[in-house]
């Protein structure tokens, strides 16, 4: 089966490592030049929190104006951004058979069908935290037997399991450990949560997972994000599965003893993690556009479409895109500017 991993960033290059050492074709394609250099000359090196996981692997990493051929398998994690011109672009190098996988931040799927049709794609969700360290090295930043208990959940647009879907499973278990999920809404809605809680913040405001759970104010703001993201999928008809060994509807809370214990939560999971920054935020530093719509944006979308008040996510954007539009980044001073979606939560921070 010839693969082709669409984006070969911070995850596309641990996916297509740890494919290539598990013996698969994998062509590993990535728009920047200076990253697909040091793959093509040093190979892409995975590090791990544990010192004794990290490897270094030769991989077949090009420009995307070096793709060639058909592919049987494309993994899509290119930002959701480039969608526009990346999709049209992919349809020449499918067939039929062709299954485009995306593994992008946000509910991708239907706007990837539109494109390159619903028999082709199906769709999954990431479930271990990675970052860009330097031109060909990623890093894994989750406990390694974390990481292969659960990697990714993956699923149809249409519900089921079909044979092709578990064909897809056994090759991403090669990273970790892929379930196959009936349906796949349940296992998007889980991780948009999941990213809008953490990466959001971390994009508004600057600053390290460590940085936001260490502020109570900060921690306040990701508690009401994740009641705002589970009322929203409840609304569509949803509902959250385990995250981080978590029940992500225990998340929803209705005061403030149950506030509290949700914050906790948060502190244990990204305590681990405290050195991590956003794929957004990282975005934001190199003056790129970020993926907000499609994360913190696409809980506030569907709010408005179901009538439902999601102030704090819509502020985590509206900061966002400052940043984006003066081609900068926040810094904490901007946690001010939640004080007036936090009325009545002083007592907490």
């Amino acid at each position: 089966m010839r693969i082709a991993v669409i984006g070969a960033g911070s995850m596309g290059t641990i996916i297509g490592a740890y494919l290539t050492k598990a013996g698969c074709d994998v062509l590993m394609y990535d728009a920047n030049k200076e990253h697909v250099a040091a793959m093509q000359e040093r190979g892409a090196t995975i590090k791990h929190v544990e010192d004794d996981k990290t490897f270094t692997i030769s991989v077949k990493a090009f420009t995307p104006d070096k793709m060639e051929g058909i592919y049987d398998l494309v993994f899509l994690l290119n930002k959701q951004t480039t969608n526009p011109v990346v999709l049209p672009n992919l349809l020449k190098y499918l067939n039929e058979d062709s299954i485009v996988c995306a593994l992008q931040n946000g509910i991708p799927e239907p706007s990837v069908a539109e494109t390159v049709g619903q028999e082709r794609t199906i769709g999954g969700a990431m479930l271990f935290p990675g970052t860009w360290l330097s031109p060909g090295v990623s890093a894994e930043i989750a406990p390694y037997d974390a990481f292969k208990k659960a990697a990714f959940d993956l699923g149809e647009l249409s519900g089921g399991i079909t044979p092709r879907i578990k064909a897809v499973a056994t090759i991403l278990d090669n990273v970790g450990k892929c379930n196959v999920m009936e349906d796949l809404m349940d296992a998007r809605w889980t991780k948009l949560l999941v990213n809008a809680s953490g990466s959001g913040l971390s994009a508004a405001l600057n600053c390290t997972y460590g940085e936001v759970i260490d502020n109570p104010k900060a921690l306040t703001a990701k508690a009401i994000i994740a009641k705002e993201c589970l009322e929203v999928c409840h609304a569509e008809g949803h509902k959250m599965l385990t995250a981080f060994d978590t029940d992500i509807e225990s998340l929803y809370w209705k005061n403030r003893s149950e506030m509290r214990r949700v914050r906790e939560i948060f502190f244990h999971w990204y305590d681990p993690r405290r050195n991590g920054k956003a794929s957004m935020l990282q975005d934001l530093e190199k003056k790129l556009p970020t993926e907000i719509d499609f994360i913190n944006g696409h809980v506030a979308a569907y709010g408005r479409k179901h009538g439902i008040a999601t102030p704090v996510n819509t502020r985590v954007v509206e900061l966002v895109k400052e940043a984006e539009a003066r081609k900068g980044v926040n810094d904490m001073g901007c946690l001010s500017r939640f004080d007036d979606v936090l009325a009545g939560y002083e007592d907490i921070f």
